[in-house]
């Protein structure tokens, strides 16, 4: 394999299995290569919601421990920016897995704070603004993971179509502050940003 250079920050967008996580751990991969002093965390946001989530999340374990197995794994479903801001280093690279879970655990908690039929409230703007600032202070790279789904037929629901405008949204805010942005389709790459 090719080895890839690390930008400052990058986010990876991209349908399901198109890549996005393969990019992130073979990026975390290449890093902990290039030095003996070199570290790598992920921070996974999912949550073991179901059975079906919970085989997910120990497969994923088990296959990341397999391709990246120097990087530790730290489980953080909702305070990103202070996890971005603990685990940052110059010699440490952060791998965020992945924002629109993220996002799912802010709107729609499997243990609801919200009474039935209530609309989605949006990820408030003080919080996001957070968390962009937690990646653009970070010291070393960070490497987001998020979903691209506003590319395909618009929701039927409310709460669905003001899910996917939230991670548009979302994905925008994060792409303007990111060094790099690539988009992922069929396990390929296809860069729309690279500032370095």
């Amino acid at each position: 394999m090719t080895s890839l250079t690390v930008a400052c920050s990058e986010l990876i967008l991209g349908g399901q299995k198109s890549g996005k996580s393969r990019r992130a751990e073979t990026l975390a991969r290449d890093w902990l290569a290039q030095s003996a002093s070199h570290h790598a965390v992920l921070i996974a946001t999912a949550q073991p919601w179901d059975e079906e989530m919970r085989e997910r999340i120990a497969r994923h374990q088990v296959d990341r421990a397999a391709r990246v197995p120097g990087m530790t794994t730290v489980e953080e479903p909702l305070a990103l920016a202070a996890a971005i801001a603990q685990h940052s280093r110059p010699d440490t690279l952060v791998v965020v897995d992945c924002l629109t879970l993220w996002l799912t655990n802010w709107l729609m908690p499997a243990e609801p704070v919200l009474e039935v039929n209530q609309p989605l409230a949006p990820v408030g703007s003080a919080q996001v603004a957070i968390f962009l600032r937690a990646i653009e202070k970070a010291p070393g790279p960070v490497v987001l993971v998020g979903n691209e789904i506003g590319m395909g037929v618009i929701p039927m629901g409310s709460e669905v179509r003001a899910f996917v405008d939230a991670l548009g949204r979302l994905n925008q805010d994060v792409a303007a502050v990111c060094q790099r942005v690539t988009l992922m389709a069929a396990g390929l790459p296809l860069t729309l940003k690279d500032a370095g």
